[in-house]
């Protein structure tokens, strides 16, 4: 922290959110050489003496449900404009639970939890925090604690002196300071030696540690992570985000995570919140999403590989229904039989445009399956296969469609090679398909991203 005094004003200029003073926020701006957000804010000289006299926490009811009420949040962009980032946001966030919001870049993830830190104003509605309305409550006054993407560390500290940075502004006893840093670094694996390093002597991983130890010691009621491991390599994410997952288990507190990865969504999540265009699209499980997913958009936004779909149209044929992809002219169409206990939902839909949609696990080479029915084979060219080891990722193409399989053999094949796959039609899904004419943007493309959350699933 930096401080100067003015007249009878003292500048504050300080990057973590548990030690805001703000009695009028001047600006945020980027130091781009050092790395990390600043606050410049300014409070009267007596500003700082309350917030020293902060009361102590205590150890008990260190957990909070959050509550989020119809929330908006519009701004005003070119020409008057109004644009809408976030809209008539509903969920609640139940206490020690930890929630993951999940979307591509701009669908208003980081604008919501920023809304619950106090960082952004909120346009419309209201957000709860252990049953008090925060839409007026300054971000030191919350009991949270954020860890940004970029570790917001002070580069001038140690690694003690940035975990205790917040609790000395607090004037608690040095005791205390000591005790709970120590026990935050050990929690975290940061050794004794660590903590007298500067950010810069260490590693990506240990410094995102650091700043979740900074927010660890404060105790408080919510943790907020916006999208912390981003800037870490592939390893170091999937170590961090284990510790991260040990760490809300250990400490039993309300913890809401933002990421743009929806394998972090999935391995970390008690529930997940799936936003595009500032929209919930779905609120569920891990697993009750990957299984069930509501419309187009999660189905395709949530598994790596991604969920395979067809546009076609349901037929009846001798008795049972059948799918029939949509196909270009002169082409063999794709033609799957419907799985005997998804028929009766769609009864209603013979002769009308659906999707298919299968996930890459349940697509299997013919040759590794025995007795497979007929009626559930897939004829398609190979393009690419990919040998993973353990499994096989094959690429390939309908005519129509790309679509992707996921072998469990180790399997050599060429490209060109036509394949018969068979599909696990139990756990097919079939989605409405509804005019693309009606999400066209100005130059002619179709808006795929927002038709697909139009369409809705059907079973």
């Amino acid at each position: 922290m930096l401080a100067f005094a003015a007249q009878n004003w003292v500048c504050v200029i300080d990057t973590s959110i548990d030690s805001l003073v703000t009695v009028m926020s001047i600006a945020w701006l980027k130091f781009p050489d050092m790395g990390f957000l600043a606050t410049f804010s300014l409070a009267r000289p007596t500003a700082l003496r309350s917030l020293r006299k902060t009361h102590h926490y205590e150890r008990h009811n260190r957990m909070a449900k959050v509550i989020i009420e119809n929330v908006y949040k519009i701004y005003t962009g070119d020409k008057g404009k109004l644009v809408t980032a976030v809209e008539d946001v509903n969920l609640t966030v139940e206490s020690e639970e930890f929630m993951v919001f999940v979307g591509p870049s701009g669908c208003g993830k980081s604008t919501t939890l920023r809304m619950i830190a106090g960082l952004e104003e909120i346009s419309k509605g209201s957000i709860y925090i252990d049953k008090r309305r925060v839409n007026d409550v300054p971000p030191k006054d919350r009991d949270i604690a954020m860890v940004f993407q970029n570790y917001a560390l002070y580069p001038h500290m140690t690694v003690y002196q940035n975990m205790a940075f917040g609790l000395q502004l607090r004037n608690f006893p040095k005791a205390e300071i000591d005790a709970r840093v120590r026990d935050a670094a050990a929690i975290l694996g940061l050794t004794p030696e660590m903590l007298e390093r500067k950010p810069k002597a260490l590693s990506g991983g240990q410094r995102q540690r650091v700043a979740v130890g900074r927010a660890i010691v404060r105790k408080p009621k919510v943790f907020l992570f916006d999208e912390p491991l981003s800037n870490l390599d592939a390893k170091m994410r999937v170590q961090m985000r284990t510790e991260i997952s040990k760490l809300h288990t250990r400490l039993n507190s309300t913890m809401i995570y933002v990421t743009h990865d929806q394998v972090e969504a999935m391995t970390m999540g008690d529930r997940i919140c799936v936003m595009k265009d500032g929209r919930i699209q779905q609120v569920a499980e891990p697993l009750d999403i990957y299984n069930t997913p509501a419309n187009l958009f999660v189905a395709s936004f949530i598994g790596s590989p991604p969920m395979n779909l067809f546009e076609g149209t349901i037929e009846n044929r001798t008795n049972h229904l059948v799918f029939v992809e949509k196909t270009k002219e002169g082409l063999t169409p794709l033609t799957v039989r419907v799985d005997e206990r998804q028929e009766s939902k769609l009864q209603s839909r013979i002769g009308k445009p659906v999707v298919f949609g299968i996930r890459p696990e349940d697509l299997e080479d013919k040759h590794l399956v025995a007795d497979p029915n007929p009626a559930f084979i897939i004829s398609a060219v190979a393009e690419v296969s990919e040998p993973m080891g353990s499994e096989t990722h094959l690429y390939l193409t309908t005519g129509t469609h790309t679509f992707i399989a996921r072998s469990h053999g180790q399997l050599r094949v060429e490209p060109s090679t036509r394949m018969e796959l068979v599909a696990n039609m139990k756990k097919a899904h079939f989605f409405d398909c509804v005019d693309k004419k009606d999400y066209v943007k100005e130059f002619g493309e179709i808006n795929v991203e927002k038709w697909q959350t139009a369409c809705g699933l059907i079973v």
